[in-house]
């Protein structure tokens, strides 16, 4: 009788290591796609609050009363109010004045912008824009034409 050594055969191995090395490849693929899917879903940007203004012209004061109509509550540290272009609020210095307007702004409230320049107040538009304070991005709200005298 004849005894023989097992034959070398390390075949049953190889599906072993391919299986984990399948699985290892499958799990770094899936960490990547979410780490780059988790870095856009930082980026998405904040939307814009939805309101809607009301304007009430006083051409003898010159002065326009803008009230939140309805909508969304906006924090007014995120808001801008231009007139024909140029920073109204929170820019205290120059033609047009903005007062009465809260930390806070949400259905009811109203604030007035005041013409300040002397003369004849010119033909003007006004400009609500809200910036969005993730980003450096800013969105309009509202617009409006205010009539000159």
């Amino acid at each position: 009788m004849r005894f023989t050594s097992p034959p070398d055969d390390d075949r049953a191995v190889s599906p072993v290591i391919g299986v984990i090395l399948m699985v290892a490849i499958t799990v770094i693929l899936a960490t990547m796609v979410g780490s780059v899917f988790l870095d856009f879903a930082g980026q998405i940007s904040e939307q814009p609050p939805q309101a809607a203004f009301e304007y009430e012209f006083d051409d003898e004061e010159d002065e326009v009363t803008v009230t939140h109509a309805s909508g969304e509550q906006i924090d007014s540290s995120s808001l801008r109010i231009l007139v024909d272009g140029t920073e109204a609020y929170p820019d205290e210095e120059g033609e047009y004045e903005v007062d009465n307007i809260d930390d806070t702004v949400e259905a009811g409230d109203s604030f007035d912008i005041t013409y300040d320049g002397g003369g004849d107040r010119p033909e003007a538009s006004i400009r609500i824009v809200w910036e969005n304070p993730a980003t450096d991005s800013a969105n309009t709200l509202d617009s409006r034409e205010w009539p000159g005298e």
